[in-house]
């Protein structure tokens, strides 16, 4: 018997409970797992590794984006690889100010996002956002040509359409009235990640829900989203926040 939503509408799912206990009774698969779990690397009382979810979740997603710093990512390392995960590539989240106590320490003002994925690369969506050019548009339009090390190239034309892949730093404020200790914000980071990931109408898998930002993010970017979230007080704030009528203003696809 499936567990009943929390909170459910055309786009999004949110389950109470741990993922762990959850995610096996629901038999989905989706092209994309957003995950921020705890790190275990301070003494707050949330902040609990979960125990071999990776595992857990390569049995339900295709690729994962996952937060982390680099110390979770060389002392889990492990727990990914059991877990059939293969390391992609990397995006670093710059978070203006940022945050941390220590002074023997440079100030932390980021984060890491690690793309993984299961099975070949080429049945893994990924397709990078483009953003404006900066500089200036260049056409091309080559003659036949032949180097040692390239080996020939017939005629060509390239036509610029005035943008470029999106860099792998991300610059995007965290929220500073938070939902949540570790919100992470819509624009220019979730969103990005999700597009980069999933399919328009594609499937999202949060298992730390949090605020439901990740949820959020995926329902104005046009894709389905499940949200599993332990804690019943944030479970109820990302149902409060789901359940407000949004606009999309930025043109989602």
């Amino acid at each position: 018997m499936s567990p009943s939503p929390y909170y459910e509408d055309d786009s999004v799912t949110l389950y109470l409970g741990d993922a762990r206990d959850i995610l096996p009774q629901l038999d989905v698969t989706a092209d994309l797992a957003v995950v921020d779990p705890p790190y275990a690397e301070t003494s707050l009382d949330w902040d609990i590794w979960p125990d071999n979810w990776p595992t857990l979740l390569s049995e339900t997603s295709r690729s994962m984006w996952c937060f982390g710093s680099m110390r979770m990512f060389f002392e889990r390392n492990t727990e990914f690889t059991a877990g059939g995960w293969k390391m992609s590539h990397g995006v670093v989240w710059e978070k203006a100010n940022g945050s941390g106590f220590t002074t023997d320490r440079f100030r932390g003002v980021h984060e890491h996002v690690i793309h993984w994925y299961q099975g070949p690369w080429a049945e893994v969506h990924h397709q990078v956002p483009k953003v404006p050019a900066s500089g200036p548009i260049r056409s091309v339009r080559g003659k036949l040509s032949r180097t040692t090390h390239t080996g020939g190239i017939g005629p060509h034309v390239y036509n610029d359409d005035g943008t470029r892949l999106m860099r792998s730093v991300l610059y995007a404020a965290a929220p500073r009235k938070g939902l949540h200790p570790t919100e992470k914000p819509i624009n220019g980071l979730l969103d990005p990640l999700i597009r980069y990931g999933c399919p328009t109408g594609g499937l999202i898998l949060d298992p730390f829900a949090g605020s439901g930002s990740t949820l959020d993010a995926a329902r104005l970017a046009g894709r389905r989203a499940i949200g599993i979230e332990a804690r019943e007080d944030y479970c109820a704030v990302a149902a409060d926040r789901l359940s407000r009528l949004t606009f999309d203003f930025g043109g989602a696809a």
